[in-house]
């Protein structure tokens, strides 16, 4: 018999066995058949066009590719008796081998031709150059009808999952997100239901987590835990549980999260993975990084060896970049394209789906819950049955879906403090949402909003906020005369937000929901003969500086570098009970007639004797301004850096430190609460010194990595003359009191606030969010540092609340000794209560 030119070079069974997915790559992208000798058999490895029958389900012998090598010398000898065998990837068919010395029309009578003929679907040589593989439409149109739908793994997001029609085997889909939107938990959640659900092999390449942060990501999306909390070690008895039965399940999510990871890595590891479903690669990072391949300018090539992994195992590869450039996803060129971008609604993510070469082809709304380690499908509620509030009652609606997942935790045994009727109520409604039983849930709404109407306050957790908030839309008529009082009270009459103290509160609560407290006219600067023209004041004190202050950053500049990554969260505020007290909020009629909610807190009879002390902070804020380090240019993009340098100011990109004391809350406050998808949160600079300095006292064991950072030269000086004129107008004011007083504090919040104004339409001489929320953060720290100091001094503290005000438990009429009694700045008032006795906000 004479060899066909890409038949020369017969090779043994040994070397074959050892070279077979290299071997098996030329008969996919080159059509190039081998000979294969064993002792005196001969067969040849061939491609499936040469034999079209083994195109056909269950027709010939099938083994993956794994399982083919090793016991590729018993196939060889079976095929050269005539028996084809068929060679797998997964579960697709790409290659065959034949008898080498037996025409193939003998096998079969759907064999396309003689293995050393050319056809039109086999190999075309011409003059002896290298052959290329053609294929008749019948062979595509063959291959499609046989192979299956063409889609593979899904996100388990039902919006997303129409859009995209799941992860295209043999394409790189790329998830496309700027840091802290949450491009990874897309991956996650597609490795989760791949592995978790449908018992698919996944290799997860993480170049940016490790391993202990995507288990505690997965613990944490599975059971509706804190991954802040997850970090920390915490684990509750419910989520110890999940994490084990995931160990047992776990198999099938492997994990490479080695140092120096590239993509041939990847590629070389994926082919030895059998029943391999799904790879996942997270991430590539656009910013150039000496300790990560992945990263720079390395990305296009990275991402061609990733593009050609997914033809040559005919598995769909998810990547995950993070950056939504334009620039960069063309140079990495990917098959698929899923860009998020946030959106006017804070609780809507938008991503939009584009093919190489069709554009833009779906969209899909997502739900970010960054706390829970995940996405919520957030489409649009089904039509359906209402209840009579006009509220979607239909299993798969928003609103029945959000009140089934803020449930969970409570219905799990994972979270307690909740009354057990109510419990079994949100039980039965996630069982009736999951079985799309909409009688069930009309049934179930009455007796579960009687059994919240039991409680006198949600737990003040974050778990108890999100379930609040979730049973709002069914206890609250929907009526114009009430939208306002909804907006402040929950499904059992307790607000959302559980604060307590000065005037802070109703400052917090207005920043929460995009609002800044200013109105039109507000940026003018006061008439002559003011008693306090602060913004005239905060005006000239940046106009002194020698440093030349830029006071506005331009509109076209704010969608981009560091301005978006800055959020109200990073004022560190602490919002915080100890965790052996009881906080109740109970109902409150201000002097003016408006009805609020105040605390109320009962301590364990383990305390001992004793009373409530109130500490109340004078001028937080303004005293901040004494000395905050800021940056008075541009911030530039710093990237990583081994240590902080005290050089410069901005924000700084850290891993969450580990705190495991219980009497005292995170020194990084609030800002723990909302980590993005690797579980690290951006602070501003007061807060990188504090921990510099909790490291340097031994309270921290180590400085968290800056992993990225924005920042420019350091001044602390910038609002000083501010302060100081503050200082010595807040002296002579406070004991006049009244009018001229109230107007001092109003036009100083204002001028404040102005620092950033968040409505678009408002005018302000300044937008520099970075200098308001240092202000703010360095507040903070000073009120956590004071309190630490007492705690130090074994004084018991029960709460601590904005930026203001502590509450201790002490003997009456003995405040701790580390707070200064006083009007000025820097000291504080006291006031004394009884446990149990609802706590007023201060005055100042």
């Amino acid at each position: 018999m004479s060899q066909s030119p890409q038949e020369e070079g017969a090779i043994n069974a040994t070397t074959a066995r050892n070279k077979l997915y290299a071997l098996v790559k030329l008969v996919e992208e080159e059509g190039r058949a081998t000979v294969i000798t064993k002792h005196k058999v001969r067969a040849l490895l061939a491609p499936l066009d040469r034999f079209p029958a083994a195109r056909k389900t269950d027709a010939f012998p099938a083994h993956v590719l794994s399982a083919a090598q090793r016991d590729f010398g018993d196939l060889v000898t079976l095929a050269a008796q005539g028996q084809p065998q068929v060679l797998l990837r997964n579960t697709t068919p790409v290659a065959v081998l034949l008898p080498a010395d037996s025409s193939s029309d003998a096998l079969s009578p759907d064999s396309a031709a003689h293995p050393g003929a050319a056809t039109a679907g086999g190999a075309v040589n011409s003059q002896g150059s290298t052959p290329r593989r053609l294929a008749t439409l019948g062979d595509a149109i063959g291959s499609v009808l046989t192979g299956g739908p063409a889609c593979g793994p899904t996100f388990g997001l039902p919006g997303l999952d129409t859009a995209t029609g799941g992860l295209q085997r043999g394409k790189l889909t790329l998830v496309a997100a700027r840091p802290s939107v949450g491009g990874s938990l897309l991956g996650l959640a597609a490795a989760r239901k791949t592995a978790l659900v449908d018992h698919g092999m996944v290799l997860y390449a993480a170049s940016g987590p490790n391993r202990d942060d995507i288990f505690r990501r997965i613990i944490s999306a599975e059971t509706g835990g804190e991954y802040a909390r997850l970090k920390q070690g915490r684990l509750t008895e419910h989520e110890q549980k999940v994490a084990h039965q995931l160990v047992q399940a776990g198999d099938l999510l492997m994990i490479d999260d080695g140092s120096d990871l590239t993509a041939e890595d990847i590629r070389e590891t994926a082919p030895h993975m059998e029943g391999l479903a799904l790879v996942v690669v997270d991430r590539l990072q656009a910013t150039h990084s000496a300790r990560l391949p992945l990263s720079g300018n390395r990305l296009p090539d990275a991402s061609q060896v990733l593009a050609t992994l997914a033809r040559t195992l005919h598995v769909p590869v998810l990547a995950i970049v993070d950056s939504d450039d334009p620039a960069l996803l063309g140079l990495l060129d990917a098959d698929v394209t899923l860009t998020l971008a946030p959106t006017e609604d804070p609780a809507k993510v938008q991503v939009t789906v584009a093919e190489r070469d069709f554009g833009t082809i779906g969209s899909a709304y997502l739900q970010p819950d960054l706390i829970h380690a995940r996405f919520l499908d957030a489409a649009a509620t089904p039509l359906g049955r209402t209840d009579s509030l006009g509220v979607s009652v239909t299993a798969g609606g928003t609103e029945a879906l959000e009140l089934a997942e803020a449930a969970l935790p409570y219905t799990s045994g994972g979270h307690q403090g909740i009354p057990a009727a109510l419990t079994h109520e949100l039980a039965a409604w996630r069982t009736a949402v999951a079985g799309g039983d909409q009688e069930a849930l009309t049934e179930i709404l009455p007796s579960l909003l009687q059994a919240a109407a039991t409680l006198a306050a949600m737990p003040d957790t974050l778990e108890g906020h999100r379930l609040a908030t979730a049973l709002r839309p069914y206890s609250t008529p929907v009526a114009a005369d009430t939208v306002a009082r909804a907006s402040q009270t929950t499904a059992a009459g307790a607000p959302v937000q559980a604060q307590a103290g000065s005037g802070q509160a109703q400052a917090a609560e207005d920043e929460e929901n995009g609002e800044d407290g200013l109105e039109p006219g507000d940026e003018e600067d006061e008439p002559e003969g003011h008693i306090f023209p602060a913004l005239k004041i905060l005006k000239d004190s940046v106009g002194r500086s020698k440093m030349h202050p830029i006071k506005v950053i331009r509109k076209e500049e704010r969608d981009s570098g560091p301005w978006p990554l800055i959020s109200e969260h990073m004022d560190g505020e602490p919002r915080w009970a100890h965790p052996d007290v009881t906080v109740t909020r109970v109902p409150h009629i201000r002097a003016n007639g408006k009805r609020v909610r105040r605390d109320k807190i009962d301590v364990p009879d383990s305390f001992g004797e004793g009373v409530l002390c109130l500490i109340d902070r004078n001028g937080s804020f303004p005293s901040a301004c004494s000395a905050v380090p800021l940056a008075p240019n541009k911030l530039l993009h710093t990237g990583p850096l081994d240590a902080y340098d005290k050089a410069g100011a901005g924000i700084y990109l850290i891993d969450i430190p580990e705190w495991t004391r219980t009497d005292m809350p995170h020194p990084l406050g609030r800002i723990i609460d909302r980590p993005d998808d690797d579980g690290r949160v951006w602070v501003t600079t007061p807060h990188i010194k504090q921990l510099v300095k909790l490291v340097r006292d031994n309270h921290l064991g180590a400085m968290p990595a800056i992993h990225d950072s924005w920042t420019g030269k350091a001044n602390e000086s910038l609002f000083k003359p501010f302060y100081e004129a503050t200082r010595k107008a807040r002296t002579e004011l406070v004991q006049a009191g009244g009018d001229p007083y109230k107007a001092y504090k109003t036009r100083l919040s204002i001028a404040l606030r102005l620092l950033w104004p968040k409505r678009p339409a408002q005018k302000s001489p300044f937008w520099r969010p970075d200098w308001r929320m240092s202000m703010v953060a360095e507040a903070s720290v000073r009120h956590w540092t004071v309190a630490f100091k007492a705690v130090q001094e074994r004084h018991t503290l029960v709460a601590l609340r904005n930026v203001d005000q502590a509450i201790f438990w002490t003997p009456p009429g003995t405040p701790p000794s580390t707070y200064r009694i006083g009007t000025g700045f820097g000291e504080v008032k006291r006031k004394f209560v009884q446990a149990g006795e609802t706590i007023l906000e201060g005055d100042d």
